[in-house]
C-alpha cells in the first residue's frame, strides 16, 4: 500500500484504528478541517472530480470498492497517488451515509479568496448570503456549476462548502466551479459593485419580473439569494441594484432556495448562451 500501488489482499486492510485511518476520520469535523487544511470527499463522482483536478491527497477504498471501482482506483495508483485499503469498518467510519460507498478521498480545501474569483472578471456569481443547509449549498453549487456559473460566494456565516453532505450534494461540482467564502456580508457586496457587477437580489416583492429581466442579464451580474429560514435580509436587499421576483402562476405561496436559484441562474444562463453578451 505503498504511494502508487494499489492493493487489494485483505490481510493488508487497515482498520478504523490505524493512525492514518484516525486522522482522515477527524475530518468530519469543520475545526480540524480548518486545521489540516484537508477535507473528505465520498463516493464515485466526488472522487473522480478530485481526481481531475490534483487535490487528492490519498484514497482510501473498501474490498467491495476495489471491485466496482478497480479503474478509477488504479488509474489513481498509477497517477501516484497514495491508494489505501481499509476494513469495512474503517470504510463506515471514514464515510457519513448510511451505506457507505467505500470510496473516499483525502482532498486540499477548495475554498478561494473571493479576489480570485473577482480578478477573472466573472459575468455571472451566486451569492448565497447566510445559507445554513448543507444540502442547499451543495445543490445550489451543482447548479452553478451546470448553468455555466463563473463562482458561488458564500456571504456572511455560512455552511461550510467542505462539510460532508455538501459535499455529497455537490456531486462533484464542487470541484469545477470556484468557490468563495466572505464573512461580512457588506464588505462582499461592495466588492461586487466595486468589480463592476450588478447585483440582483431575489424577493417575492421584487419590482422586476424574472420574465422582463433579460436586459439585466446582459451585464456581469451576481445574484442574491437569501437563508432558507428568514429569506433575504430587507437591508441586503436593499443594497441591491434591482430586486427581482419570480412569478408563481399555481397556488404555491413561495419557492425553497435551491428551487429558486436553480430558477434563476437558468434564466440568466438562458441569456448569456444565447449570445446576448
Amino acid at each position: 500500500m505503498t504511494k502508487g500501488h494499489l492493493s487489494e489482499r485483505p490481510a493488508d486492510a487497515l482498520s478504523e484504528r490505524n493512525p492514518r485511518v484516525v486522522s482522515a476520520v477527524k475530518l468530519h469535523r469543520a475545526p480540524q478541517r480548518r486545521k489540516a487544511g484537508l477535507f473528505l470527499a465520498e463516493g464515485a463522482n466526488s472522487v473522480t472530480a478530485a481526481l481531475e483536478t490534483g487535490r487528492v491527497r490519498e484514497l482510501f477504498y473498501s474490498a467491495a470498492a476495489a471491485t466496482r471501482e478497480h479503474e478509477l482506483i488504479a488509474g489513481a495508483a498509477a497517477a501516484g497517488i497514495r491508494t489505501t485499503l481499509v476494513s469495512d469498518r474503517a470504510a463506515e467510519h471514514l464515510g457519513e451515509t448510511v451505506t457507505a460507498p467505500g470510496l473516499v478521498a483525502v482532498c486540499e480545501l477548495v475554498d478561494v479568496p473571493l479576489t480570485d474569483i473577482l480578478g477573472k472578471r466573472p459575468r455571472m456569481l451566486a451569492v448565497p448570503v447566510e445559507i445554513a443547509e448543507p444540502g442547499n449549498a451543495g445543490t445550489l453549487i451543482r447548479v452553478a456549476d451546470a448553468v455555466g456559473a463563473d463562482g458561488v460566494v458564500l456571504a456572511g456565516d455560512t455552511v461550510d462548502p467542505h462539510n460532508g453532505k455538501c459535499v455529497r450534494a455537490t456531486a462533484g461540482s464542487l470541484f469545477h466551479v470556484p468557490v468563495a467564502r466572505h464573512h461580512d456580508v457588506a464588505e462582499t457586496l461592495d466588492s461586487l459593485a466595486a468589480a463592476g457587477i450588478t447585483l440582483l437580489a431575489t424577493t417575492a416583492a421584487g419590482e422586476v419580473g424574472l420574465d422582463e429581466a433579460d436586459e439585466l442579464f446582459q451585464r456581469p451580474i451576481a445574484w442574491l439569494f437569501g437563508n432558507e429560514a428568514h429569506g433575504l435580509d430587507p437591508a441586503v436587499a436593499a443594497r441591491a441594484d434591482h430586486r427581482v421576483r419570480i412569478p408563481i402562476h399555481g397556488r404555491a405561496e413561495s419557492l425553497n432556495l435551491a428551487a429558486a436559484a436553480a430558477i434563476c441562474l437558468y434564466a440568466s444562463s438562458r441569456v448569456r448562451h444565447a449570445g446576448a453578451f
